[in-house]
């Protein structure tokens, strides 16, 4: 370096290879960052328009890096950074040494070059330190391919490469994250036009029910909503049956026409409990009108069976994807959604069940509150990452069992971490005729008369808990359910509650 830049520092004029025996110059413009930097130490209000985008280690030069750095942590500070206040940071500094003391400091201001063009020096620069890790990955991809000492798996070693493609495009969307008030409102606008559209209460994608889609508006982009119960509360159910009825009114809407503003969705279901073919067997069970049961089982009619042939052919172009892989990581799971986005334009995404996630970290697998917590910030991530709805089932604690009043509450999510922290919407799905059920006395005394009568008045019904919200109220939404085929219904809001303490 120093041989190369003691004669004109400003100008690069090396060849550095990619790989060793390689002719292929790795991309550099070393000239744009002296001009930068020269600039940025002329006139220091420069730093406003690059220091969001550019970071020391877009710097291709080590020792520039060095020296941006330095002129932001001054500037930060409030002091003045030029030649003068760098050189005593600089001064043992070998790098600088080489390449003349100082007096390369100086050298670095005697072009005006860059106080015209910051933004485009910088925006280069940028570009270039893209290309630098992009070759970085290939390399890597290609190594970590031709190394056959560990055990192969060759699907792991995808999914990281994806990874690590997917963090290089992150890093070229940096600017994405700040918007103009005028934009914003506009978005914020076009949600309304969405919600007075539908009928005056769903902005977000519709749930299919209409008693959540009013308490809640629809599921909403780049929320994180938690599904969560006891088991066999039927969360499971409640899930499918919401996926469905995205996916199914995106059809209808892309049969119809335009499907742009559909308050339905493609959707991405990732099943780590069950696999694709008893989802999409429980899905076809409620569309048919079928017991599950019974069609698992293969004790159904000829009838039944032409009403399942039915519901299976109109929904072969249903937009629902099922991803029943097993032992998920959280990185690998939101790899494998960002694929779904790309290639099939999901909008929902819906995970049953959260617990079933693992960390990456090995710190977080020797502690659970903490593995759970990397996971929720993870989906939260995620969500508004590909800026879709991402719907995690979760399951609750047994603290829920020892109460006499067994609706759940927010406090039973609290052993799991950061679940109710990271969570845009807590819901809680609960049948009180479950736990009635356990309470049967003996036949023919007096207490089982009242309890046949309880029995009777309550059979069927369900309630989602909406425990918390940020965009509204919380409150009860009363739901029916038909166990034998696994499906919520709108139920009449007798009893309706407008508060939920």
């Amino acid at each position: 370096m120093g041989a190369r830049m003691a004669s004109n520092p400003l100008v690069p004029t090396d060849i550095i290879p990619i790989a060793p025996g390689s002719t292929t110059e790795m991309p550099q413009n070393l000239e744009a960052e002296t001009a930068l930097l020269g600039a940025l130490m002329l006139d220091n209000r420069l730093s406003e328009d690059v220091q969001l985008k550019l970071k020391p280690e877009h710097f291709f030069e080590p020792l520039h890096a060095r020296l941006y750095e330095q002129i932001m942590r001054l500037i930060d500070k409030g002091m003045l950074a030029n030649p003068v206040t760098l050189r005593p940071l600089f001064q043992e500094d070998p790098a600088l040494k080489e390449l003349g003391g100082p007096a390369y400091l100086a050298a670095m201001t005697e072009s005006t070059a860059g106080l015209i063009a910051a933004r485009d020096f910088a925006q280069q620069i940028y570009d270039l330190a893209l290309l630098r890790a992009l070759i970085t990955v290939g390399r890597d991809m290609v190594e970590s391919a031709t190394d056959t000492s560990e055990d192969v798996n060759p699907q792991r070693k995808i999914e990281e490469a994806e990874m690590s493609l997917y963090t290089v495009a992150e890093q070229g969307e940096a600017t994405g994250n700040v918007r103009e008030f005028k934009t914003a409102a506009a978005m914020a606008v076009d949600m309304a036009s969405r919600a007075l559209k539908s009928g005056g209460h769903l902005s977000g994608f519709t749930t299919g029910l209409d008693g959540l889609n009013s308490k809640t508006g629809g599921l909403h982009r780049s929320d994180l909503l938690i599904l969560a119960g006891r088991p066999a509360m039927g969360k499971t159910a409640l899930a499918t049956n919401i996926a469905f009825s995205c996916a199914e009114r995106f059809m209808k809407d892309k049969l119809d026409g335009d499907p742009t503003d559909s308050p339905g969705a493609p959707v991405g279901f990732f099943s780590l409990e069950m696999s694709a073919d008893q989802l999409a067997t429980r899905i076809l069970a409620e569309q048919a009108r079928v017991n599950s049961e019974d069609l698992r089982m293969g004790r159904i009619s000829q009838d039944q069976f032409r009403q399942l042939g039915r519901a299976a052919g109109r929904l072969e172009t249903l937009p629902l994807l099922i991803d029943d892989t097993p032992g998920l990581t959280i990185a690998a799971l939101r790899s494998r959604a960002r694929r779904m986005k790309r290639q099939h334009g999901v909008g929902l995404i819906v995970i049953d069940y959260l617990q079933l996630l693992q960390g990456t970290s090995r710190k977080s697998a020797e502690n659970r509150v903490q593995e759970i917590s990397e996971i929720t910030r993870g989906l939260k991530t995620l969500a508004k990452e590909l800026n879709v709805p991402v719907l995690a089932l979760s399951q609750l604690s047994r603290q829920v069992e020892q109460r006499e009043d067994k609706r759940p509450q927010l406090a039973d999510l609290r052993e799991s971490g950061t679940i109710e922290q990271d969570a845009d919407i807590v819901m809680f799905v609960y049948r009180e005729e479950y736990y009635h059920a356990a309470k049967k006395p003996e036949d023919g005394s007096e207490k089982f008369a009242q309890w046949m009568e309880k029995a009777e008045s309550i059979a069927g019904h369900a309630e989602v808990i909406v425990a918390k919200q940020r965009h509204g109220a919380t409150g009860i939404v009363p739901l029916y359910f038909e166990a034998n085929v696994t499906r919520f219904k709108d139920r009449a809001p007798t009893g309706y509650e407008d508060s939920y303490e």
